[in-house]
């Protein structure tokens, strides 16, 4: 057995020292930690690009065929029970090892002038190393009950980053709403161990696979019970990798720090979901009706989260949907039976997902300078536009993020994404329907937040609008207040901005594409000459990482002709995960098959990107109230019927799909109330009863003293009085 497989077991612990000696830093001597805290950078990346070494070493043996390595050891031993602990290596832990540490690489390089000047920069150091530390952990577990140690562990440092910055109330309301969620889901999966280990005795993957199929083919288990477990394994997915109806935590969680978005929310922590259905595939294909709910939440989760992310104006928020939507495709294809292509596709979302999260962060960054730091404003896509001249790089590494993530060949998600398309069809028509049809959302609202952001001219002049529509807006903590507030500047669409824009005339356009005039919102009647700029250099860098990866990691999905090059190292690694709809003896023949087929994706890719450049392009700049359906109709009844549909589908949108409003009425107001009621019955039934009892015996009690003479034979009369009635009473009803 190779060396390297014996040494496995420390890629978790590679990166703990940093943050133990951050913490004992900070314990002990944190004036100097405090002075010298831009040093614990140089390690924590150090110790991250060994590990990534370590994870490509690991990957190159599994490409050059080596034999999955487990290794064991006795935790707990008593009587029949048995908790083992170990470490396992196979092509699916080596394909998460090295998305982590590659994509954690770009985002504690990224993270270090993007948290230079926040006082918790070693906090967040110390946080960031710890996750990818829990995270190494999680995917490289022999066994379900190390999974959940580790599973809970990710949970408690995502809880941490997310409400990074605490002190404000989004930040802190959105860690608690993540926390309470994924709880949810955790106590599925719990459950759902604790019932396999009932039906088998062991936690172990090979005995959890061998013995429950052995069980169903004999009978030998009640299939409803064996059913509602894998279900239950199932729910913690759902919640941590934000499927339907467990989602609502994403787009909050975009309130903590964006390098934690990229990282967290995009690439690791939501694809500890995926890699569980991964990882216990054997036994949801065993149980067909899960793989038809797994497909069919993965269905809902690709359309509503790509309808949902039509109309949101936080670029962060856009991208956390999108993120969603592109989840709920590789759990479509986890559920009809085409594992490798979700691997595929998890790979190339990862790199294509963290640039573009990352982009958005060098976004945010170079609007400081012009509307200070304020997340409401230097996030809002509706104030930017015309950023191409200030941020190039930025902004061509944002194009390419994005028309990868559209769909668009050659980039990394086409290679991908068509394939589920073309699967999803294949398995059921009306799938394959929705499926392409949310390609099309896909490609409209990515190319509306590139042109909302990069296109035209800057928007922040014209921030003194205000809607003439009223939305009702509700909070995002799940058991706080359910504040709701009147927001008329939150809720504006695109149709209204435009008709605010169009009082400027043509004059002020022209002079706003050429010289800026910004006015700060907190600081009244003041002007800057600041210019958005490009970040620096440690920003920059992980970008164009990203970058090479987003246009170059889907020719490992390529299958070329069979002269010696043979690239898909997918397919070869996961034989379990292999396509029964797309597999052939030619590869010549697949490429063919595999252009044919892509031609409909990419021409509902481009449909899509046309209508968002009619809608949000610099048409616009021209033409303020032009939208495509102004072409074909004029103002009457008929537009107002069409303004109708947009205006619900927009306010669909904008307000999540009411499912937060639905989620505060039945679950925060209906708890409130259940409590206000069991309170008020406890409280005047229960104890009302017990204190009438005491009340009533002391009334009896006096009334009695006072009848007393003191003489025996009235007391034994009365005694017996007394009990000759209760006999009656007793003998006769």
């Amino acid at each position: 057995m190779e060396l390297i497989y014996q040494y496995a077991w420390i890629i978790p612990f590679l990166s703990l020292p940093v943050p133990i000696i951050i913490g004992l830093g900070l314990l002990l001597i944190s004036t100097a930690t405090n002075n010298i805290r831009r040093i614990w950078t140089f390690p924590s990346i150090f110790l991250i690009i060994i590990t990534m070494i370590f994870s490509l070493n690991l990957s190159i043996q599994q490409i050059n065929g080596s034999l999955i390595y487990q290794y064991l050891w006795s935790w707990t031993i008593n009587k029949d029970f048995s908790l083992e602990f170990g470490y396992l290596i196979d092509p699916l832990t080596s394909i998460m090892l090295v998305l982590i540490t590659t994509v954690g690489i770009t985002v504690l390089i990224y993270s270090d002038n993007y948290m230079s000047h926040d006082q918790g920069y070693l906090r967040f150091f110390a946080y960031l190393n710890l996750f990818n530390a829990s995270m190494l952990g999680l995917v490289t577990s022999s066994n379900l009950i190390q999974i959940y140690v580790f599973w809970e562990i990710v949970g408690m440092f995502s809880y941490l980053l997310i409400g990074f910055w605490f002190t404000r109330p989004l930040a802190a309301n959105a860690c608690q709403k993540a926390f309470v969620t994924n709880r949810i889901g955790d106590f599925g999966l719990l459950l759902g161990i604790l019932g396999f280990y009932w039906i088998i005795g062991s936690f172990e993957f090979r005995d959890l696979f061998e013995i429950t199929t052995s069980f169903i083919h004999k009978n030998g288990v009640n299939s409803l019970f064996t059913t509602l477990c894998t279900f239950l394994l199932f729910v913690g997915a759902i919640a941590k990798s934000a499927q339907f109806p467990l989602h609502i935590w994403l787009p909050d969680a975009m309130e903590g720090p964006t390098p934690i978005s990229a990282l967290i929310h995009a690439a690791t922590m939501v694809a500890a979901g995926i890699f569980l259905v991964a990882r216990l595939l054997p036994l949801f294909l065993i149980t067909p009706y899960i793989m038809h709910i797994i497909s069919l939440i993965g269905l809902i989760t690709l359309f509503l989260g790509a309808t949902l992310a039509l109309a949101q104006k936080d670029i962060k928020r856009s991208l956390a949907y999108s993120t969603m939507s592109q989840l709920g495709y590789i759990i479509l294809a986890l559920g009809i039976g085409s594992s490798r292509v979700a691997l595929f596709h998890l790979i190339t979302h990862a790199y294509s997902k963290a640039l573009l999260f990352l982009g958005s962060g060098s976004i945010i960054h170079s609007m400081e300078p012009v509307v200070g730091y304020s997340p409401d404003k230097n996030q809002n896509m509706v104030l930017m536009g015309g950023l191409t001249n200030y941020i190039p790089i930025t902004r061509t590494a944002f194009l390419l993020g994005t028309l990868s993530l559209c769909g668009i060949p050659p980039f990394a998600c086409f290679w991908s994404k068509d394939e589920i398309l073309s699967n999803s069809w294949l398995h059921f028509p009306i799938f394959g329907i929705i499926a392409y049809f949310t390609a099309g959302l896909t490609a409209f609202y990515m190319f509306r937040v590139y042109l909302l952001t990069f296109d035209g001219y800057l928007r922040i002049h014209f921030q003194g609008y205000s809607g003439t529509k009223t939305n009702l807006f509700y909070s995002i903590s799940l058991w706080g207040k359910s504040t709701s507030k009147r927001s008329n500047t939150n809720n504006l669409s695109l149709s209204t901005i435009n008709k605010k824009i169009s009082f400027f005339s043509k004059e002020k356009k022209n002079n706003a594409r050429n010289k800026i005039y910004c006015f700060n919102i907190f600081f009244a009647n003041k002007y800057t000459s600041k210019y958005p700029h490009e970040s620096d250099n440690t920003m920059l860098i992980p970008l164009l990482l990203l970058i090479f990866f987003t246009v170059f990691v889907g020719s490992i999905g390529i299958r070329f002709d069979g002269r010696g090059l043979h690239l898909d190292l997918l397919s070869r690694w996961l034989t379990l995960s292999k396509n029964p709809f797309i597999e052939s003896s030619n590869p010549s023949l697949f490429l063919y098959e595999f252009f044919q087929n892509a031609i409909l994706s990419v021409s509902i890719a481009m449909f899509g990107l046309s209508i968002a450049f009619i809608f949000y392009g610099s048409i616009n700049s021209f033409f303020p109230n032009l939208f495509l359906i102004n072409l074909f109709l004029k103002r009457g009844v008929k537009r107002n019927f069409l303004d109708q549909i947009q205006n619900a589908i927009y306010n669909w949108s904008y307000n999540r799909g009411y499912i937060d409003i639905l989620f505060t009425i039945v679950f925060t107001l209906g708890i409130r109330r259940l409590s206000k009621f069991t309170e008020f019955f406890d409280r005047h039934i229960i104890d009302g009863i017990l204190n009438g009892i005491g009340v009533t015996s002391f009334f009896i009690g006096e009334g009695i003293r006072f009848i007393g003479n003191g003489r025996v034979s009235s007391y034994l009369f009365f005694y017996l009085f007394f009990v000759s009635l209760f006999l009656l009473v007793f003998l006769f009803f």
